[in-house]
């Protein structure tokens, strides 16, 4: 849904007898939390930010008015709101309809691999499906080896970095991004989870700044919005920074120079772990005979491969001309 049908529609739904009629007729948690779903329902808000459910949202929202953790516990439902909790959960919803900002940003916190993150609209949301890879260690890819130098390629949040430093605690790792605003977002990451002795956020265009140096693992998320679809992204989008998702006609811009210059960054042993979302299918079609191994994921998600060096190596000519 476009903005401009949107906000009328949106703004319908928090006419002030609405507002006023809401908080002195809703009480607790649960009152709230389904009054959110159908607002949001009403709203035909896009979801797809952390969340995949109106729900979902609707308690991250919840847990920042009310300063606590993911609410999972089924006992805090039939907790009363006091007046000024009820207002504040009100403007945050009233927001994320009417001006189409996701959650996250409203909050300006996300969980990724388990773990919380601060984002503001410097930075993508979290919302990889990498995460599962990290937290199972990087088994298939990596086959036993432990990395000791890995590389996180368009950091933004740095959470990729960051949760890969938790999963390898010997590893040292390199948070890479264009972006000074990205890196300044993932500098109070890594002060917060309080490593900044093994997790270095560095400025580079791709590996234009990382001559000479190699890693055991490179994993990245690049843009990788092809020219189609950024002209029908929904609103929500819209908040993000286009840096961060367009790439080109195919999606494939930054992706071509990441497996042009990986395999002289990787040791002997490195791999490669990429995700290109949609343009999956543009990759497979210009890339038939590259030996692209493409990861299915237990909790959702399409579009990672992972190459090792010695297959980036052996198709060094193909990946120059496509």
């Amino acid at each position: 849904m476009t903005t401009d049908t949107a906000q009328p529609l949106a703004s319908a739904l928090f006419e002030p007898l609405l507002i006023e009629d809401a908080l002195q007729q809703l009480h607790s948690v649960q009152d709230w939390l389904r009054y959110a779903v159908s607002k949001m329902h009403q709203g035909q808000v896009f979801l797809g930010h952390g969340t995949d459910n109106p729900w979902d949202e609707a308690a991250n929202l919840m847990a920042a008015v009310l300063f606590l953790p993911p609410i999972t516990d089924e006992h805090l439902f039939q907790a009363r709101l006091t007046m000024q909790e009820r207002q504040a959960f009100m403007a945050l919803l009233q927001q994320r309809i009417e001006q189409r900002i996701p959650a996250a940003y409203l909050t300006q916190q996300a969980y990724f691999a388990g773990l919380p993150f601060y984002v503001d609209e410097r930075v993508l949301v979290p919302r990889s499906p990498i995460a599962e890879l990290i937290l199972q260690g990087f088994a298939q890819q990596l086959v036993g080896h432990q990395p000791a130098r890995i590389l996180d390629l368009c950091t933004g949040s740095g959470c990729i970095a960051i949760a890969c430093a938790y999963q390898f605690p010997q590893a040292e790792v390199d948070a890479v991004d264009i972006s000074p605003d990205a890196l300044s977002v993932a500098e109070i990451n890594i002060a917060e989870h309080q490593l900044e002795h093994r997790v270095f956020p560095l400025l580079s265009d791709v590996f234009s700044g990382l001559a000479g140096q190699q890693y055991d693992l490179i994993v990245t998320n690049p843009p990788y919005v092809d020219a189609e679809d950024m002209a029908d992204l929904p609103a929500e989008f819209l908040h993000e920074p286009e840096l961060g998702l367009a790439s080109g006609a195919d999606g494939l811009e930054l992706t071509r120079q990441i497996l042009r210059q990986a395999a002289e960054h990787l040791t002997e042993q490195g791999v490669l772990v990429c995700e290109v979302g949609n343009s999956m299918v543009a990759l497979q079609a210009l890339l038939p005979d590259v030996g692209l191994q493409w990861l299915e994921f237990e909790q959702g998600g399409t579009g990672v491969f992972s190459i090792d060096k010695a297959e980036l190596v052996r198709c060094q000519q193909q990946l120059k001309e496509f």
